[in-house]
């Protein structure tokens, strides 16, 4: 399945945004880059996996939780660094409302 491997994020469009749907088949990144694009303000990043079970609470694991990225910098996550994620999760990103955060994913 293809997956969007660039995203744009801007807190103003949606505060929690969907980098990888469940079950598309990415359970192994090798690595991510997330750049805070704004050129005076911190970006406040979490990064993480959910599941939706059937009539159940999701399960969220963190990756990275309220992470502060530096007004023009950027957050390298190697593969070391990112679980081997279950089929049946996404890997979700939340940003603060004024944040610009680009994130790319090499699988």
């Amino acid at each position: 399945m293809a997956i969007t491997r660039f995203h744009n994020i801007t807190g103003s469009t949606g505060v929690t945004v969907e980098l990888l749907t469940p079950f598309d088949q990415v359970n192994n990144i090798v690595s991510m880059l997330l750049t805070n694009v704004h050129a005076t303000a911190d970006a406040t990043v979490t990064l993480f996996i959910e599941d939706q079970p059937a009539g159940g609470a999701p399960n969220k694991f963190n990756i990275i939780h309220t992470v502060a990225i530096p007004a023009d910098s950027s957050l390298v996550l190697d593969g070391t660094d990112i679980p081997t994620i279950p089929d049946s999760f996404g890997t979700y990103i939340t940003v603060g409302a004024s944040d610009t955060i680009d994130v790319l994913i090499n699988v």
